[in-house]
């Protein structure tokens, strides 16, 4: 059962901003570190973002880290995956995940295998 949504993705040229959503049941975001995947046509699936349970914890790839930020709403069940000044090789479809977590828990995981919740993808295409 599929529980984690991603939205918000779509077709831009470089340069643009899109905002992701990752939304679930409160009872998965709430006790649980979040992570964005992506993957591009032909390549495995890497990390790109991840943000803790609790206390706002982030950690990017060094590819994204001056470009993306990666929040949590919490009243809106809600993680969102800002992605500024987007490249073509920013392309791909992306995932969000979710690992449950201690509240005094700080880590962040950056395998597929850390996480055991996952959405279905959305795809951004950015074109040059």
């Amino acid at each position: 059962q599929v529980l984690l949504v991603e939205s918000g993705g779509g077709l831009v040229q470089a340069g643009a901003s899109l905002r992701l959503s990752c939304a679930g049941p409160s009872r998965i975001l709430s006790s649980s570190a979040i992570a964005w995947f992506r993957q591009a046509p032909g390549k495995e699936r890497e990390f790109v973002a991840a943000i803790t349970r609790s206390f706002g914890s982030t950690r990017y790839q060094d590819s994204v880290k001056d470009r993306y930020t990666i929040s949590r709403d919490s009243a809106k069940n809600t993680v969102y995956l800002q992605m500024n000044s987007l490249k073509p090789e920013d392309t791909a479809v992306y995932f969000c995940a979710a690992r449950r977590q201690i509240i005094t828990d700080q880590r962040l995981g950056i395998t597929e295998s850390e996480y055991d919740n996952w959405g279905q993808g959305t795809q951004v295409t950015v074109s040059s």
